[in-house]
């Protein structure tokens, strides 16, 4: 896949202002504390804290993660029964580089 093909997919998995208020939730997530009592314990948000937040269904907040997961914008880290999911920084940062780049980039015909 062309660096302008993977832009694209990033930005499909972007698309969505759920998928956003994830991003958000996640990258604002206290790095010691779930937040949701069925979490028992330390770290990233799990799907019922991110459901809870977002006031929708834990198969919703499923779906989208697993397209923002797809797109390599977060992380998944099994500790027990639950997935606790956080935000991918570096390949955030990466591909905002990547889009500044390529939309600043022009041809010497243009």
């Amino acid at each position: 896949m062309d660096s302008v093909e993977r832009m694209a997919e990033v930005l499909k998995a972007l698309s969505e202002p759920t998928r956003l208020r994830l991003l958000r939730l996640l990258s604002a997530a206290e790095p010691g504390r779930c937040g949701a009592g069925s979490c028992h314990g330390a770290g990233p948000l799990c799907v019922n804290a991110l459901a809870h937040r977002l006031g929708i269904s834990q198969p919703a907040v499923s779906q989208h993660l697993r397209i923002l997961k797809q797109a390599g914008l977060v992380r998944g880290e099994r500790r027990g029964y639950f997935v606790h999911y956080s935000l991918n920084e570096e390949a955030l940062q990466a591909f905002l580089r990547s889009l500044r780049l390529a939309l600043l980039e022009r041809s010497p015909s243009e």
